[in-house]
Formats: structure tokens, C-alpha cells, sequence
């Protein structure tokens, strides 16, 4: 997992080629985030392609751990506030996988970080999360990308 500012996001472009296309995509796309319309853009087939979401934040207690095998996650925070739970997979107890929608529900516990305008996670298949929870207990309306990154084979 990584988690820093877009004004960063440079440095992470070599980790993989569908990485530096989501960063690419973000960075230049970034003043237009704002109003592109929610739901699926795709920037290179189904290997990269991003989710716009709004959404209000809800208590942890609602939240639900979840993991991917497919994809990697690139959750960029536009407007809005919200805490997000982080926890390796292996601490955690698994629930059933769905091939189809690249969904691994799993259970347990974790840490959480809070994610403001501007921010960015990172988060591999060995990385459970747990997004969209309120800060402070305080539901807040967020906007978020979430680049879906296709794992390079040989992973």
C-alpha cells in the first residue's frame, strides 16, 4: 500500500506500465475530475480504467473489508473527506471470492488513514481496505476516482 499526495504521484510511474497510465490519465485529466460524469471511463480497455463515485461516508460499523485478485486500486480522493481501514490480507479471515466482479470480501480488523482532497492510495491484491468510512463520525460527501489497474502477469 502507498499512500501520499498527486503533487507526488510521479515517483510511482515505473512500478508498472498501468500504473504510470493511471497517473498519466490523472495528472492530466485533473482539473476536469470534477465534472466528469460518475461510472466507468476506460483509458486502456480493461487493463486501466477508472470509476468516478459520489458518495456520503458512512460509520465503520456499516464498512466492509474487501480485497481484489485482478486489480490493483488507485483511489484518488477529489472532494471530500473520509477515512479508509488498511490491513495485510493474511491477518484477515476470507470470504468468497467473486471472479466476475474481482471481489474478495474478507473480515477482521485494521488500521485506518484519512484521505482529504488531493490524496492518493495505491492498494496491491495483498492489501485488504475498507473505504468510505466517515471521519469523526461525521458523514461527509465525497468524490473519488478509483483507477482499476490490471495486475502485470507474472505477478
Amino acid at each position: 500500500m502507498v499512500f501520499d499526495t498527486v503533487a507526488d504521484c510521479s515517483k510511482y510511474a515505473g512500478l508498472s506500465k498501468g500504473i504510470a497510465l493511471a497517473f498519466d490519465h490523472l495528472q492530466r485529466r485533473l482539473g476536469e475530475l470534477t465534472a466528469m460524469p460518475t461510472g466507468r471511463h476506460t483509458i486502456d480497455g480493461s487493463d486501466v480504467y477508472v470509476m468516478i463515485s459520489d458518495y456520503e461516508t458512512k460509520p465503520e460499523t456499516l464498512g466492509m473489508w474487501e480485497a481484489h485478485r485482478k486489480y490493483i486500486d488507485l483511489q484518488y480522493m477529489i472532494s471530500g473527506i473520509e477515512r479508509i481501514g488498511v490491513a495485510p490480507i493474511g491477518r484477515m479471515k476470507p470470504g468468497v471470492y467473486s471472479d466476475e466482479k474481482d471481489f474478495f470480501p474478507v473480515f477482521g480488523t485494521g488500521d485506518f488513514l484519512t484521505l482529504g482532497r488531493g490524496d492518493f492510495m495505491l492498494i496491491w491484491p495483498g492489501d485488504a481496505h475498507m473505504p468510505g468510512i466517515a471521519v469523526g463520525g461525521k458523514s461527509a460527501t465525497v468524490r473519488k476516482a478509483v483507477y482499476k489497474i490490471r495486475v502485470p502477469s507474472g505477478t
